[in-house]
């Protein structure tokens, strides 16, 4: 397909210029840092960098991350003041097919740019980290006293209704209490504020979030500081905008008319309530408040509008003619007279038209579209349930016919197909709820029933209690209900339904398009969808209540992954483990067949094997005291001293990478540089020349800035839940830093290039301020620095001990799992993907008289069976083994590994720091450590089936195989199990 051929030609197009720029975005050295503000540079590290990353449990997903980097590069990269100008620069092209050019041109005369996401994947956090980027931009740009058209701080969110309003105050506020205020704790910028910012960033942001946030109802009424994020639904801006043109075409004059004795009354004397409907006290103060916000954002100076599940406010095109929504006009009197100060951000997963009918319906995207994620992509990157149609042979027996029944009175009836979708939803809810129930207690699925109009709705729920189901289980929201209700009634009602989750009851939801969007919750797991529209916009917005991941524990991935591969196969799944059931009538066939064409939708039929496939709990045994294991952590030791031995500088290796006279020759030119290997002249990587790694202005200012980012690197010890960052506001400062600087500055004299290096002459030692430079010199004293530790330790020491059995069970797979007798569970589970190592060591174990107790550690589960180690390129890093062993007379902490990955220097800096753990426990009394010795023993492949098949012992492969301290194993390792 062509790029004009493309509905979507802008994403695709703005796409492959993102990734051209952004490769080694990972590794800092893509050209995009060279090309946006250093505030935007230090955002993209931090978001995207490989270091950052590592040190989160969380990150950005690949669509969220292309969604980002599209809009930055769209926006401040290429500067684009309007559509038809981002057109022009990425994909001009485009331009001539169709009506495209006039699309773009009529009107618009600001940045406006649609990201295409799929529902459950994320996009309000894509929309915080763009307001971040733009808000710590235009801070920086005003500490500076510069003026940026490209970013602001005033910022309006719309949703397209209260539930989704709800969700985007809970987001930036916090849940709300039960005295009506917000636990800002809660919110998505304090809950995963490491990944939104570096730390020394994140206190500004939440300042700026909690003192600057309206609701619709305090919008210029609000005093805020220094910005604004006004949050409203867009009712508002409709009703305002309606007001002002009735205004406006409330009275027409012509020469020679009589004027009306109403309109002159209105026009000398001022509104006063009365009786009437329009004159109303709250119709005036309502009509009162809308005009003046409408009056208010058109004063801003600039502003950026993001709008929440944009298919919303698309044009309408009709007979040719095309015309907007009603609050898209309020949108364009804001932006009147802002030009490219006005940004419109608009997120939806359906940007899209219906144009036509019957064979001839077809989608018209919306032509702003920046990125395009999709359902497939989500699909196939697991980020989304798995898409099943439940397909029974009553279904297909129906008659097309499925709507409501009707009589000449016009009474309701439900349809006979109706009933047989219920009954077959209700059938597969009951049985997903007694196989959920044995994996985990705390899972309940749900039933999503979307009705056709709201006299079917109660139908529904009246045949649903008849068919069995108590008042509590069914929970009715159509858009009446708020209104039937009142706020009073209507909050309740609400609270319940957004913690549907949490509880047994309601079981089965009840809605006529009033949860199309904005119902975020995660254990939808059975739809059974009743309107007869067969629109794809409706279809696809109601399939995406149900999207969102209910298993998201990391040990559910393999089952998952396996059904996702099942389905592309055209096979049924093996579980009913994060799949979304539809029953569907064939009617709606047409609708996935595209996704099933691509695999990514299965069928189900009436099969009775288990909704968990082979899944089963792995329960601690009776009597799992004699198995279990207890795991000293030593808290404290008294008067413990951290000193350094001195640094030999000529000891450190130096930078061999390129010669000086290479490094000047591209100092300051910005390029790459290819690295070769002399004796294969194998090219093996580009490196990125940078002549500002550092921003300083001589050396003796590198050198301190140095000193603090060698510290940095090694902050100690680190903090819990795998985190490196908070690093940045406690450097490693155990060894003095003028002698950490004099160790710096005598190896970049005597050693680094190999050769006596003067930084002062002719400015050499701007070379020191190249990427791979400074690279090398904190990896090389990062290690040198550990090596270097000499720990003294006097008085009694602390020790607390932590149990396996703390965890009282795994979830495994039969099939991926054995049954065992000397562990503390019934059965433990090995890798289904090259795993037959691990299984081969869980059955010789089991069967080896020499082993008293074992168990595999679960990373998922055993989270504290962690051990801190520094990888080869001077950065910490967490490491959990594979087994724990108890012979008579020792305990083993074993890592079996293929024989080809025994020597990798990663493999082998665990290896040092394990035994320097393991030598810490031994100088421990015996009865703090089981009365055992505890070693670390790394298991190659080799060995191990060489010993197995010559029909030796377990117990005397691990004593064989056990690591020995050498003597300067304290000092590489000197790290502890976390706690």
């Amino acid at each position: 397909m062509s790029v004009a051929d493309n509905p979507m030609a802008l994403a695709a197009a703005l796409t492959r210029r993102a990734e051209q720029l952004c490769i080694g975005l990972e590794q800092g050295i893509a050209d995009i840092y060279e090309l946006v503000t250093p505030v935007t540079a230090e955002l993209l590290r931090w978001w995207f960098g490989e270091d950052a990353c590592q040190s989160r449990t969380f990150n950005f997903h690949p669509g969220q991350k292309q969604a980002i980097l599209n809009v930055i590069v769209a926006h401040e990269v290429l500067d684009s003041p309007n559509l038809k100008n981002l057109y022009e620069q990425v994909c001009a092209e485009a331009l001539l097919e169709g009506t495209r050019l006039a699309d773009v041109a009529q009107g618009r005369h600001h940045p406006k740019y649609c990201l295409k996401m799929a529902t459950g994947t994320g996009k309000t956090w894509v929309l915080q980290a763009l307001l971040v980027w733009q808000l710590l931009n235009k801070t920086a740009a005003l500490d500076e006293g510069r003026d940026d058209p490209r970013f602001t701080r005033r910022f309006l969110i719309v949703a397209p209704g209260l539930i989704v309003y709800e969700r985007l105050l809970d987001a930036f506020l916090g849940k709300e209490n039960e005295d009506k205020s917000r636990d800002f704790a809660s919110s998505d910028i304090a809950s995963y504020a490491q990944l939104f910012a570096p730390p020394a960033r994140r206190e500004r942001i939440a300042q700026f979030v909690r003192g600057n946030v309206c609701t619709k109802t305090e919008i210029g009424l609000k005093a805020t500081g220094n910005g604004m994020i006004a949050i409203t639904n867009w009712h508002l801006l409709s009703e305002a905008e309606e007001e002002i043109e009735e205004d406006k075409a409330e009275w027409i004059d012509a020469p020679g008319m009589v004027a009306d004795a109403s309109r002159v009354a209105y026009d000398v004397l001022p509104l006063v309530p009365g009786r009437a409907a329009g004159n109303s006290l709250d119709v005036l103060d309502r009509r009162w408040v809308r005009g003046n916000v409408l009056s208010y954002l058109a004063d801003l100076p600039e502003l950026m509008v993001f709008n929440d599940e944009a298919h919303h406010i698309h044009e309408l095109k009709s007979g040719g003619e095309t015309t907007e929504v009603e609050w898209q006009k309020s949108l364009s009197i804001i932006a009147a007279g802002k030009s490219r100060r006005f940004v419109q951000m608009d997120f939806s997963a359906t940007p899209y038209n219906d144009v036509g009918g019957g064979r001839n319906r077809r989608k018209v995207y919306f032509p702003h579209i920046v990125v395009d994620f999709d359902l497939k992509d989500a699909m196939r990157l697991g980020l989304v349930k798995s898409l099943v149609l439940d397909k029974r042979k009553e279904l297909g027996a129906l008659p097309l016919e499925f709507t409501a029944e009707r009589d000449v009175d016009g009474n309701v009836a439900l349809s006979e197909g109706q009933r047989v979708m219920l009954r077959a939803g209700l059938q597969k809810l009951r049985k997903l709820e007694a196989d959920f129930v044995r994996l985990d207690a705390t899972r309940h699925p749900k039933m999503l029933v979307v009705c056709e109009d709201t006299k079917v709705s109660p139908l529904v729920a009246q045949f649903l209690l008849d068919e069995g189901l108590h008042d509590e289980d069914v929970l009715t929201v159509d858009s009446g209900r708020k209104a039937e209700l009142g706020e009073k009634d209507w909050a309740p009602l609400r609270q319940r339904l957004f913690n549907v989750d949490r509880h047994v009851q309601p079981r089965v939801i009840v809605s006529v398009l009033m949860l199309r969007e904005g119902f975020d919750v995660n254990n939808i797991c059975v739809i059974v969808p009743l309107r007869s529209s067969q629109a794809q916009i409706l279809l696809e917005q109601t399939i995406g209540r149900g999207l969102r991941l209910m298993w998201r524990d990391p040990e559910y991935a393999d089952i998952k992954r396996e059904n996702r591969e099942r389905i592309n196969h055209g096979e049924e799944p093996g579980s009913l483990i994060d799949i979304l059931s539809i029953v569907e009538h064939p009617a709606f066939q047409s609708f996935y067949d595209e996704l099933m064409a691509a695999g990514l939708v299965g069928t189900t039929g009436d099969d009775e094997g288990s909704s968990t496939g082979d899944l089963i709990a792995a329960e601690l045994r009776e009597g799992y005291e004699t198995y279990d294991f207890a795991i000293p952590f030593i808290l404290r030791e008294a008067d413990e001293s951290v000193e350094h031995l001195p640094i030999d500088a000529a000891a450190l290796q130096p930078f061999t990478l390129m010669s000086r006279a290479k490094l000047a020759e591209l100092l300051g030119k910005g390029d790459t540089f290819t690295s070769q290997d002399l004796q294969s002249t194998t090219l093996f990587g580009d490196y990125r020349v940078d002549g500002a790694a550092m921003n300083v202005s001589g050396y003796n200012e590198l050198l301190s800035r140095l000193t603090r980012r060698v510290s940095q690197a090694l902050n100690h010890p680190l903090p819990k839940g795998n985190k490196v960052s908070p690093h940045l506001d406690r450097p490693y400062l155990q060894m003095n830093t003028a002698a950490l600087a004099t160790a710096l500055d005598d190896y970049i004299r005597e050693r680094l290039f190999s050769e006596s290096f003067e930084p002062f002459e002719d400015e050499g030692w701007r070379l020191l301020l190249l990427q791979p430079v400074i690279e090398h010199i904190v990896r090389i004293f990062g290690l040198a620095l550990h090596r270097s530790e000499e720990h003294t330790t006097t008085g009694a020491t602390e020790v607390r001990h932590r149990h396996l059995s703390e965890v009282t069970k795994l979830m495994v797979r039969e099939s991926a799992s054995l049954e065992v007798s000397k562990c503390i569970y019934t059965r433990l589970p090995y890798p289904t993907r090259s795993g037959g190592l691990e299984r081969a060591f869980i059955e010789w174990a089991q069967a080896d008289a020499s082993v008293e107790a074992f168990c595999k550690i679960s990373e998922n589960r055993h989270d504290f069976v962690r051990l801190r180690y520094v990888k080869d390129d001077g950065m910490s890093a967490l490491y959990i083994p594979d087994f724990l062993v108890r012979t008579g007379d020792a305990t083993y902490l074993v890592e079996t590994k293929a024989q080809q990955q025994v020597s990798h220097p990663n493999v082998q800096r665990k290896l040092k720091a394990a035994t320097t753990w393991c030598e810490r426990i031994n100088a421990l009394e015996p009865e703090q450590r089981g009365g055992r010795s505890w070693y670390y023993a790394l298991v190659g492949e080799s060995l191990f089936h060489d010993w197995r098949e010559k029909g030796a012992r377990l117990g005397e492969l691990l004593a064989f195989s056990r690591a020995r301290a050498a003597p300067t194993a304290q000092s590489q390792g000197g790290l502890a199990l976390d706690n």
